[in-house]
Formats: structure tokens, C-alpha cells, sequence
């Protein structure tokens, strides 16, 4: 090993890829080697497949000491598997790429070299930002996958282009102190959250995202690493970027309609006040029978009024209390990271 030259960890998760494994895991290790630029191993983890994915992987590893190869006896998902390779990984990168190759190889040279260049902590490959390409995606995936992501960007604090995406540099360092949880997908924008909160520094790159070959391939990979359902739920992950933002925004928008009935009824009242024919001695009583008119005439306002004035109230509590849960959380999170950290390196 050639100690002048980074070592990187290029983390490859399997579920089900008899059919691409092979070759695909050739192809990374023949652009490897003809860049000749870094050192370097491959960490395959075979999650619990169910065809001949751990067999093929194995054979592989035993061709090549670079490559090692990590068995799930049963199938726990994208967030083990990648939590696998990040916990096994030697290297002083990690590069984790899809086996299909929808990023091609090249995206390893781009993504390390700009890992290192900016001192980045997380370097994201994004084929939504300027400069990023996709090509043969099918329209509804394609047309999800950009409105998850555009609702995550609104959503989070640091705007990014792409959170869903699992093809990403990491320092090694930094990502095996985050303790992670979610078993699927949404370790995705998971790992993006938590770094936000720790201050990493996160940038992107573009990406070009081709489907060309997995079209080719309809019919022959059993993979059940559903990238739809990875966009339906993170509908639901982007919610915790910043769920205040949601409540306070419904508040803000039902207080205004209520202010604005409530406005209407007031003013409305003092324009009634003058005009009524009834002996009384007091203003309060004179605005007390005004309001009864009024209320006769346009009962539905009050009704209207009243309700969105307590779903406005209910709405601003419940993201006061978001708030505050959510900074609890990351001032919780970032003392136990804090604490790992030591501890890790204190054991080591």
C-alpha cells in the first residue's frame, strides 16, 4: 500500500443482484485500478439476499483481497447495510455507490477529490443541481423523486439539492460517530439531519443519474430495495428537518382568517350600534344588542371565526413546543455524539 495515496472504502449494499453483481463490482475494480490514484478496498454487503448475491460476492472476495464482502443472514435494509459498510470501513473516505451503476464509476474520482479539496465532511452527488443530469428515469419515479426533494429542501435549514440520494462521500472519521437509526431509505436525508445539527461541513456536486441499463434490465433483477418507496417516505422524513415551520405556518395563515372575521364582526357591529331603535342608557348594552344583531344576520361568521381562532391557537402552541422539543433534541444528540466520540477514541 502506497502510503502517499488516500485509502478509500467503496461500500456497495446487495439485496437480491445475482444478475449485475459481477460485473458491475469488476467494472468499479477495473476503474480503480487503471486510475491507479487511490488505495483502496471494496466493502459488499450482501443484505440477507435470497438468491445467489452472497455466493457470487464470496467468489469475487476470494479473487480479490480488496474486496470484502459482509453477510446479513436475513434482510434488514438500505440503513443497516449501509451502517455495515461505514462500521467495517478501513478506509480514510467512504464512497458509497448503488451496484446498478445509475451513478457511474467516475463519480468516485469526483466525489473524493472534492471531499478532500473543500474539507468536507459529507459530499453529496446531486443530479438535481446545476450542472446534474438525469437520463431514461421513468417520468412518474423521476417526477416523485424531485418533489420529495424539493420539499425537503424547503423544509430543511441547509438547502441542498438532493437528501434522498445514497450515492455520497463521506470522512470516514466523522460518519462512524453519528448514531444512526432508521432502517431504510431514509437513512438518507437521516444522515443529512443529524450532520446539519452537528455542523459538518456538507457540499454537493453534480451528478449525472442514468437509468439507462436498469431499463435494460426489467425482468431479470429481483432487488427489493423500492427506490418509490423510498420517495413516499420521505414525505414523511422531511418532517423532521424543521416540523415548527408546518404548525407555525397553518397557525399564522388560520389566525389571519380569524383576525380578519373577527375584524369584520367588530367593525361591523360599530356600524350597527347607531341604527338600532331601543332604549338603553349604556354603551356596553347598546354593543351587547349590536352584537346579537349581527350574530342574527351572520351567525356563520362567528361560527367561522371562532373555530379557526382556536385551530390557530392550537396550531402556534404545537410549533412553540416543536421548537422546543426540536432544539432539546439536537443539544441532546450533539452532547451524545460528543460523548461517542470520546469515548470511541478513548477505547481505541
Amino acid at each position: 500500500m502506497n502510503e502517499s495515496k488516500p485509502f478509500i472504502s467503496i461500500v456497495l449494499p446487495a439485496y437480491n443482484e445475482e444478475s449485475i453483481i459481477v460485473n458491475n463490482t469488476n467494472k468499479v475494480v477495473q476503474y480503480l485500478e487503471n486510475l491507479n490514484k487511490y488505495n483502496w478496498e471494496i466493502i459488499v454487503v450482501n443484505d440477507g439476499s435470497k438468491d445467489n448475491t452472497g455466493i457470487l460476492a464470496d467468489s469475487l472476495s476470494k479473487d480479490n483481497n480488496k474486496i470484502r464482502v459482509f453477510h446479513h443472514f436475513v434482510n434488514k435494509n438500505l440503513g443497516h447495510a449501509l451502517r455495515t459498510g461505514f462500521l467495517n470501513a478501513r478506509g480514510e473516505y467512504i464512497v458509497v455507490l448503488d451496484l446498478d451503476l445509475s451513478y457511474s464509476v467516475d463519480h468516485i474520482e469526483r466525489l473524493v477529490d472534492a471531499i478532500i479539496r473543500e474539507c468536507a465532511d459529507i459530499v453529496i452527488a446531486s443530479c438535481y443541481m446545476k450542472g446534474g443530469k438525469v437520463t431514461a428515469v421513468p417520468f412518474q419515479r423521476a417526477l416523485m423523486s424531485k418533489f420529495v426533494n424539493r420539499f425537503m429542501k424547503l423544509a430543511a435549514q441547509e438547502k441542498f439539492y438532493t437528501f434522498t440520494g445514497m450515492v455520497r462521500a463521506y470522512r470516514s472519521e466523522f460518519i462512524k460517530y453519528i448514531n444512526l437509526k432508521t432502517k431504510d431509505y431514509e437513512i438518507n436525508p437521516e444522515i443529512l439531519y443529524k450532520s446539519m445539527i452537528l455542523r459538518a461541513r456538507i457540499i454537493e456536486i453534480p451528478a449525472h443519474l442514468d437509468w439507462t441499463e436498469q431499463n435494460k434490465m426489467k425482468g431479470k433483477r429481483k432487488s427489493n430495495m423500492h427506490v418509490m418507496k423510498g420517495v413516499f417516505s420521505g414525505l414523511m422524513t422531511g418532517f423532521i428537518f424543521r416540523p415548527y415551520i408546518f404548525f407555525l405556518g397553518v397557525g399564522l395563515i388560520t389566525s389571519i382568517l380569524s383576525l380578519y372575521i373577527i375584524a369584520w364582526i367588530f367593525l361591523h357591529t360599530i356600524h350597527v350600534m347607531p341604527t338600532l331603535n331601543i332604549d338603553v342608557n349604556f354603551i356596553d348594552d347598546r354593543f351587547s344588542y349590536a352584537v346579537a344583531k349581527v350574530f342574527r344576520d351572520r351567525p356563520h361568521a362567528f361560527f367561522v371565526g371562532g373555530f379557526t381562532f382556536v385551530v390557530a391557537i392550537q396550531f402556534l402552541s404545537l410549533g412553540f413546543m416543536s421548537l422546543q422539543s426540536k432544539r432539546y433534541f439536537e443539544e441532546l444528540f450533539h452532547l451524545g455524539s460528543t460523548s461517542l466520540k470520546l469515548e470511541k477514541k478513548n477505547s481505541e
